[in-house]
């Protein structure tokens, strides 16, 4: 636990479409979820800018149909975001707009509390990369917040979930949960096991950073395209207004379907003044999305090949995510797990940021007994390593594999070291290219970084021996070094090409 902290420190689920924010509150003796400028407890993680302003939340998603271009979700890889207004231009960076919207909450916080707040923990999808967490990281810092933490949502949720049912007197010692976390933007799944004790543990994490409600939205999207090109012999896919529009549409035909077999879909002067109207059943929207769906099973698969468990041996099935109101979504879990009912004890909105504010209370020294006993073990969601190529002692392996230092699935944090020794007469540096991922070959492999460890005395091949040490800490950050033996000769990194944000750029933006 880290030491006691001055102010409240809030929890932030940052999600791709809906985020929310929450924090302790001593005199209620519980978390309580904080409402934004609106009052309402989750914000769209939309910004825009309209000529004037940069508008964030609800401002910024009430005006997408008359300015789609300039209008961006939670921004996912590391493009630059453009907005124009007629001769005017603004640029931004994916870790910008985070910060945008992690600005937004911190504000919506301070005015509920009557308090400046600048400590918080952070939520990140389970399959988040090292470069995923480190821009979120640097989002945080130009929010002006210090990130106590980064935590994997599903596993954020579970402490909502253990929480929850630790008051329950007759519950067991210890209790395998699955947690399924079906976003927007996101989908994630964790095993852990939940002691009574309040000790969660982490077993083995997995999910897909692109597979989410907006999948589900797209594909009806273009469903309602090809029935419009059909009855009208006109195509409006080019049109991002009238696609805009049907996007709007097709969501909300999609929270309705939750409730009812079939409903319309209507919208005046969709394009070329021409009016669309269909009715759009479950069973569509369950063929359309299958591919999505079978998916979802199959992660759950691996997640519990990977921690070693039998779905006999699940005790318990937690969904959060607001995608899981989705019936079919349910009716599969349902059926995997032989008939087990789904729990949902805790709000699918809610319990991510929830979790993430009892953990914030547990860092800063507040919080009663039960907040200040609970011990969490995480794991590192992908397999971090380097390089075949660099190790002499390993010709069984080609050039270009990849040569894993720490598996997927060990608990963090975590330090790891290897030896190696020079491939070459008279080589003065190794290099060392790092790299995250499952494939065999680096090449399908996210690259992280290179480190050059310089100073190697000039000797025939093999003489000199590297130590090269991999360190994981607590948010699933990794820090690279190695050390040349002979000379203590030592270099280190931080993967902060991640982030791809200088300390430099860092100022710059937040002046």
């Amino acid at each position: 636990m880290a030491g006691r902290v001055e102010g409240t420190a809030i929890g932030i689920d940052l999600g791709t479409t809906y985020s929310c924010v929450a924090a302790w509150f001593d005199k209620h003796n519980r978390v309580e979820i904080i409402p934004n400028q609106q009052g309402n407890k989750i914000t769209p993680s939309c910004v825009a800018w309209d000529g004037m302003q940069i508008l964030v939340g609800e401002a910024a998603k009430n005006q997408i149909i008359r300015n789609p271009k300039n209008t961006v979700f939670g921004p996912g890889e590391k493009p630059i975001i453009v907005f124009e207004h007629e001769s005017e231009e603004k640029k931004f960076s994916p870790e910008e707009i985070s910060s945008i919207i992690l600005r937004n909450l911190k504000e919506a916080a301070e005015a509920f509390l009557g308090t400046t707040v600048t400590d918080a923990v952070i939520t990140v999808p389970a399959y988040f990369s090292d470069k995923q967490r480190q821009a979120t990281m640097d989002a945080g810092g130009l929010a002006g917040l210090n990130i106590m933490r980064l935590i994997n949502e599903p596993t954020s949720a579970a402490i909502a979930y253990g929480l929850d049912r630790s008051a329950d007197i007759n519950c067991p010692d210890e209790k395998n949960v699955l947690v399924f976390d079906l976003g927007g933007g996101t989908f994630d799944v964790s095993l852990l096991n939940i002691s009574k004790a309040g000790t969660i543990t982490v077993k083995a994490v997995g999910g897909d950073t692109h597979l989410g409600g907006e999948n589900f939205d797209q594909l009806m999207v273009n469903h309602c395209v090809e029935i419009f090109k059909k009855k009208e012999n006109k195509d409006v896919s080019e049109n991002t207004r009238a696609k805009m529009r049907l996007k709007i549409a097709c969501e909300k035909a999609k929270r309705d379907l939750s409730s009812t077999v079939q409903t319309p879909i209507e919208i005046d002067c969709l394009y070329e003044g021409i009016d669309f109207t269909t009715k759009f059943s479950r069973a569509k929207f369950e063929e359309i999305n299958a591919g999505f769906f079978n998916l979802c099973i199959k992660q759950v698969e691996n997640c519990l090949r990977d921690g070693n468990m039998h779905k006999s041996q699940v005790d318990e099935v937690v969904i959060v995510g607001g995608s899981t109101r989705i019936p079919k979504v349910q009716q599969m879990l349902t059926e995997f797990f032989a008939g087990k009912p789904l729990c949902k004890s805790i709000n699918a909105d809610e319990a991510v940021s929830y979790g993430a504010a009892v953990l914030a209370t547990n860092l800063s020294g507040y919080g009663n007994k039960k907040v200040q006993d609970f011990l969490l073990l995480d794991v590192t969601p992908l397999s971090l390593g380097v390089k075949a190529g660099i190790i002499n002692n390993m010709s069984v392996v080609a050039e270009h594999d990849m040569c894993v230092v720490i598996p997927k699935n060990t608990p963090i944090p975590t330090i790891k070291e290897y030896a190696y020794q020079t491939r070459f007469d008279n080589q003065v540096n190794g290099i060392f290219d790092v790299y995250q991922g499952e494939s065999k070959y680096t090449k399908e492999n996210v690259f992280l970084d290179r480190l050059i460890l310089d100073g190697i005395p000039a000797t025939p091949k093999g003489e000199q021996k590297m130590i090269l040490c991999f360190n994981i800490d607590a948010n699933g950050i990794l820090n690279v070094s190695a050390e040349v033996i002979s000379t203590g000769n030592k270099r280190s990194t931080t993967i902060t090409r991640s982030g791809d944000l200088s300390k430099e750029m860092v100022k710059r933006i937040r002046k």
